[in-house]
This record gives structure tokens, sequence and C-alpha cells, in this order.
């Protein structure tokens, strides 16, 4: 999951025609993590290339409205795949579950086209708001880790 959300980032500021350097390796995932984000946030503080204006999927838009709509959001999602598959709990503050909310309404029917997220899954009984929301972005909240 580290590796998508890395590469995925990479590839929209690549296409962008920014040089994202070489891939951190993944071996030492949070050194890699670290390196990406140093990166990005460097990218993010250029006031000109984050207002820069392309066609995007939904339309007009720009780099900086994209990467917080999805990208952010994408990070959120997967932080908390990523705590699943090392055996802990990733909780979401109310404002968090707000945006990922938020996130999925506006994708609409491509919240589940490939790359995006996995069909929903049966909502487990007594499901909470988080629990509720994962399922709907095909996360299974009672599998075993």
């Amino acid at each position: 999951m580290l590796a998508h959300v890395i590469d995925t980032q990479r590839e929209f500021f690549a296409g962008r025609g920014l040089d994202m350097g070489d891939r951190p390796a993944l071996d030492r995932p949070a050194e890699a993590w670290s390196a990406h984000t140093t990166r990005v946030a460097g990218i993010l503080a250029d006031d000109a290339l984050v207002s820069t204006s392309y066609d995007g999927y939904f339309g007009p838009t720009t780099v900086g409205t994209t990467f917080e709509q999805f990208y952010l959001w994408d990070m959120l999602v997967h932080r908390w795949d990523i705590a699943r598959s090392a055996g802990i709990d990733a909780d979401f503050s109310d404002a968090e579950l707000d945006r990922m909310e938020a996130g999925a309404d506006s994708f609409g029917d491509s919240l589940y086209m490939d790359g995006v997220c996995a069909p929903g899954v049966a909502v487990p009984e007594g499901a909470d708001r988080s629990g509720r929301l994962l399922a709907r972005l095909g996360r299974s909240t009672t599998s075993s880790v």
C-alpha cells in the first residue's frame, strides 16, 4: 500500500512535468515515506505550481485542488490499510471522517473504478461511523489482520 501511495503521487507530479528524482527504496518504509513527503512538501510550497490549471478527470482544476481533494483523501484511506496490515488500529477523527465521506461522495460512481476503491462490502451489525464508511470503501473491518 505504501508503494501505491508513493507511486500514484509521483505519477501525478511527473505528469505535470516535475522531476520526482529517484523513487525511495521501500525496504525501510519510514525512511521512504519521509523522503517522499519531503519532496512533495517542496513541490506544494510552490504557489505558482499549486495554482497551475489543467483538465482533470472531473473537468478543469488545479494541481493544488487535485492534491487536496484526491491525494489527501487517498492517504487517509490508505492509512487504515497500512495500519491494518501492521496489526494496529487506525482511528479517524470526526474531521477526517467528514473529509473521507465528502471525497467519496464527490467521486460518484467513479469511486469504484479501477484503482480507486473496491466495491462496497456488507456493513457489520452495530458498525460505528468509521466502520460504515470503510465498508462503503470496500474494506472489511471484521476480517482478521
